[in-house]
């Protein structure tokens, strides 16, 4: 009896201990689930110093987003008022993005040994001075001088950006907060243009310098006092010593001396002349020259481990492309309206809101689709179909298409151009090979957008002056009033003028199919691009973004 006493007790403490065991282990299973869920949404839990630091950030993406398209259609007005040529109206905006181009790959490079926030306030310095320079201006070239200053330190706070983005957040939170990044750029890119047509129209393009000094007033204190990342250790010599010098100076010379006969190659000297031929060969071997060495150096510029897998080659290719397509579009799109359909430059950038809009929207909408799928495989192959449709149909423009087809094509054009804008971002990220090296890849990637918008831009304009001097040479009965436009140097200067002139449409007609035709050779160039970029696009793979790890810049107050 006691014998069965003592198993019934025995059994009946057993389901009691197996009751509370299960008790706990739902206990456990709840608090987990809870857990989770504030894990989950605490990607916006962020400390006040975090948000204070991304404004800074914010900021110094619009300044830069501002400069590179709010010239763009101020460039007729500006050219006029100092009697440059159209040479120098191209490289007002050439010279900005060709600085940045060179400078970026450096900044990323110097910012991985030193640190982010010297570089950072650098960049800040050189844009500053940069501006100054460009509003007091009294001629073409002290413009272009200051556009170069401003592209040097433009540079570096445009890559610098997403590179302390990635420092601040791991890559699986890091969706959210480059889809945030995004909206100052996207937000750049539409009000660039309304900003640089309002002041060129109702007060003076020099204003697109000045305006920039109140968003560094803002940008600059928020960076110093708020951005906490964790310093580097070693001496400040013993990291100058580290740097790739020489890597550095390869690069920087072979990019300026493949981008500048792009630029005067049939507008000043003929394809095959050697002015053309002879930079452009040694710019080319310079670069070739620089990849070669970037496998020797213990801290290369561009290390080649970054292009060890096939998703990163593909996405570098097609953040060049895109580079080409957006910038070129942006500058010349605004110069086509008013020379076809003799718009004022507010009006141009009115007509180019389509575009701008849907770049802005797509990109937010893309990376919250990533955010919600952790996919981005499928996101990359519609954007490269719709931008290598849109810009085919931006070829049709002519003096007889309608708004709607204008407005239509646009959006087409920019669904694709903002699904790219952020995307290849995260999927270069996840192509690292190891934590730290997700920043660099970051820098990396803007640095090769930047490169290829500047190679964009100087082929449409050698394709413009090219084409415009055959089709102006054609026209045998253009009236001495207008035989200025002979000179196709002169052809973005005078477009203003145009809408000034008083001839009957028969003889304005074969003026803007001139100019019709030259900007067409121009979007031929841009959707050949989209179509090379979506083939490319197909060698992409999908790697997982599930990632939390953080690297050794990492920002400090991550447990605040």
């Amino acid at each position: 009896m006691r014998a069965a006493k003592n198993v019934e007790t025995k059994s009946g403490a057993m389901v009691i201990g197996a009751k509370d065991l299960s008790a706990d282990v739902e206990k456990a299973f709840q608090e987990s689930t809870v857990a989770s869920e504030e894990k989950e949404v605490s990607n916006w839990n962020k400390p006040w110093r975090f948000w204070l630091a991304s404004l800074s950030l914010w900021l110094t993406v619009l300044l830069v987003t501002l400069d590179a398209t709010g010239l763009a259609v101020a460039i007729p007005s500006m050219t006029t008022q100092l009697n440059g040529t159209t040479l120098e109206a191209f490289w007002a905006s050439i010279s900005f993005m060709l600085a940045v181009a060179v400078v970026q790959p450096i900044y990323v490079t110097v910012s991985d040994v030193l640190g982010r926030r010297i570089p950072l306030f650098v960049g800040m310095t050189l844009f500053s001075i940069g501006a100054v320079v460009f509003a007091l201006a009294r001629d073409m070239n002290t413009v272009i001088a200051g556009r170069v200053l401003q592209g040097l330190g433009g540079g570096g706070l445009d890559v610098l950006s997403e590179v302390i983005v990635t420092d601040m957040t791991t890559l699986k939170e890091r969706p959210l907060w480059i889809g945030l990044l995004t909206i100052p750029m996207a937000i750049g890119t539409i009000l660039g243009p309304i900003t640089g047509a309002l002041f060129s129209e109702y007060a003076s393009w020099r204003w697109l310098g000045w305006y920039n000094m109140p968003f560094v007033g803002i940008a600059a204190p928020c960076a110093y006092f708020f951005l906490k990342l964790k310093p580097l250790e070693d001496s400040l010599m013993t990291k100058m010593r580290r740097l790739d010098w020489f890597g550095m100076g390869l690069f920087a010379t072979g990019a300026v001396l493949f981008t500048l006969p792009l630029s005067w190659a049939s507008a000043i000297y003929p394809w095959n002349s050697w002015q053309t031929l002879v930079p452009l060969i040694i710019g080319i071997a310079f670069l070739i020259g620089f990849g070669v060495w970037e496998r020797y150096p213990a801290q290369p510029c561009i290390p080649h481990r970054i292009f060890g897998n096939t998703t990163a080659k593909v996405t570098l290719i097609g953040g060049f492309i895109h580079g080409a397509v957006i910038y070129g579009a942006l500058l010349y799109l605004p110069l086509y309206f008013q020379a076809v359909f003799s718009q004022t430059p507010l009006q141009s950038a009115v007509s180019l809101l389509p575009i701008c809009v849907f770049v802005v929207v797509l990109s937010g909408v893309a990376m919250l689709a990533i955010e919600h799928t952790r996919k981005y495989q499928w996101l990359i192959w519609a954007g490269w179909v719709f931008l290598a449709v849109g810009m085919g149909l931006t070829s049709l423009f002519n003096r007889n298409t309608s708004p709607a087809a204008l407005a239509g094509f646009q959006i087409i054009t920019g669904i694709g151009l903002g699904t790219l804008f952020a995307v290849p971002t995260i999927t270069m990220q996840a192509s690292a090979p190891t934590v730290d090296d997700q920043g660099l890849a970051a820098g990396i990637l803007v640095s090769f957008r930047l490169f290829g918008g500047l190679v964009g831009m100087a082929c449409g304009a050698t394709a413009f002056t090219s084409t415009y001097g055959r089709a102006i040479a054609e026209l045998d009965d253009l009236p001495e009033s207008l035989d200025v436009l002979r000179d196709r140097e002169n052809a973005v200067a005078f477009i203003p003028d145009l809408r000034k002139v008083m001839l009957s449409n028969d003889l304005m007609r074969p003026i803007t199919d001139a100019y019709a035709g030259s900007f067409r050779t121009i979007w031929w160039v841009l959707a050949g691009f989209a179509v090379v970029g979506a083939l490319v696009s197909l060698g992409m793979k999908e790697l997982s973004l599930e990632s939390e790890e953080v690297g050794r810049q990492n920002w400090g107050d991550r447990e605040e």
